[in-house]
């Protein structure tokens, strides 16, 4: 039995964007925290990152009352040593690659490890929980937590049990989700009961990719530089970012690796695309490595979006998503389109697709259907929940 009260020591595995993000939010609730990786050096980036996001929440006021940065960052330990660091540990996330043979031996190093009551919370972005918990010797404290980057700005986490998870186990991750501070206000902690890759968000963001890479591919043979994809999809104007940019600050190999899990999951049509697996090849992953699309070595690269292509047209992005939302509704992943809606605005800051999918959805019906004639993309047929427009009596 875990009391939530108990819940004094949290380990952080993975020191990069998303889990010093977790570990930053993690402190700033009281908790006791052990940052962990394999390598020293993304261990001192990690801390180094944290103390950077605990100086912009003290200058907005957001740091506990009587809490100084050194106050928190002493209740902050480090380790490249997983089994020792975890020994006390009450409750574990996990924020490493996504890949899951990783995912699943540092579940299984953790659960060997802890003691009996600790909890282990997946960050995966694409993965069912169970396939990760799949050789571990306590499935049923295995939840998934997915965080939205930047973890302290983007107030949602959605929690997600596997197959063998406990009520008790998802419980808790709930309860510890809204126990973790939001710059930008109250974390919206959801509680979904059936598995599905990708939890809420993902499932809406993922399958677009399917449109964007058979964009991107046409623009490679056609020469035509990556600003204008990205103006097309409205960088600059309507969103910060457009696809080619937004892959190359993620990392190509992050979008890479969820699409080959949402092609063994869920459909051949999440394959990626011609020149993604060109980039891989390459070893041009983006950001990280200096080049992706963009041209990164000297910094965030500047880019000209006054010009489109005229080749990815955003509203079919929006239709996507609207299926996709129809789908989790269809398969019982979610009773009600508001909390997607919910998750998409809290996580990622765009609105979801449901406000204007009521008034658009037979537009977009025929725009799918046609998309997939073009594309021979099966998998983006609207369905029967989208074409009808059923789903606007599912609101909850």
């Amino acid at each position: 039995m875990v009391d939530l009260n108990n819940i004094k020591n949290i380990s952080v595995v993975g020191a990069g964007m998303m889990g010093h993000g977790i570990a930053q939010v993690s402190l700033m609730a009281g908790y006791n925290v052990t940052l962990i990786d394999i390598n020293q050096k993304y261990v001192d980036n990690g801390i180094a990152n944290i103390e950077k996001g605990l100086r912009k929440a003290k200058t907005k006021g957001k740091l506990p009352e009587g809490c100084s940065i050194a106050d928190l960052m002493s209740n902050c330990k480090t380790s490249i040593d997983l089994p020792s660091a975890v020994k006390e540990a009450d409750f574990v996330f996990e924020a490493v690659v996504e890949n899951l043979d990783i995912k699943r031996n540092v579940c299984n190093a953790v659960m060997e490890n802890t003691p009996p009551h600790c909890i282990f919370a997946s960050n995966t972005s694409s993965y069912y929980i169970t396939d990760i918990a799949s050789e571990s010797k306590r499935p049923e404290y295995i939840i998934g937590m997915h965080f939205f980057l930047p973890v302290v700005l983007q107030c949602c986490v959605e929690v997600m049990k596997g197959e063998k998870t406990s009520d008790e186990a998802l419980n808790i991750g709930v309860a510890i989700g809204k126990r973790l501070p939001c710059l930008r206000g109250k974390r919206l902690s959801v509680r979904i009961e059936k598995e599905s890759p990708g939890f809420i968000a993902n499932r809406l963001l993922i399958p677009p990719n399917i449109y964007i890479n058979y964009i991107l591919d046409q623009a490679y043979e056609k020469n035509i530089p990556w600003e204008q994809i990205d103006a097309d999809a409205g960088a600059g104007e309507l969103i910060p970012m457009g696809p080619c940019q937004l892959t190359d600050y993620l990392g190509v190999d992050a979008s890479f690796n969820v699409l080959k899990s949402y092609e063994k999951y869920i459909s051949p049509d999440f394959s990626p695309g011609k020149i993604l697996n060109k980039l891989i090849t390459e070893g041009n992953l983006g950001k990280k490595t200096g080049k992706g699309f963009y041209d990164w070595t000297k910094g965030r690269p500047k880019l000209n979006f006054n010009k489109k292509a005229g080749l990815l047209n955003p509203e079919v992005l929006m239709a996507i998503q609207l299926n996709e939302g129809c789908r989790l509704l269809e398969e019982g992943v979610v009773p009600g389109y508001k909390i997607i809606d919910d998750v998409m605005l809290k996580g990622t800051s765009m609105p979801g697709p449901f406000s204007s999918g009521k008034n658009n959805f037979e537009k977009w019906t025929k725009m799918l259907e046609d998309i997939v004639e073009q594309t021979g993309k099966n998998y983006l047929k609207p369905c029967e929940l989208m074409k009808t427009g059923e789903f606007r009596t599912m609101r909850k």
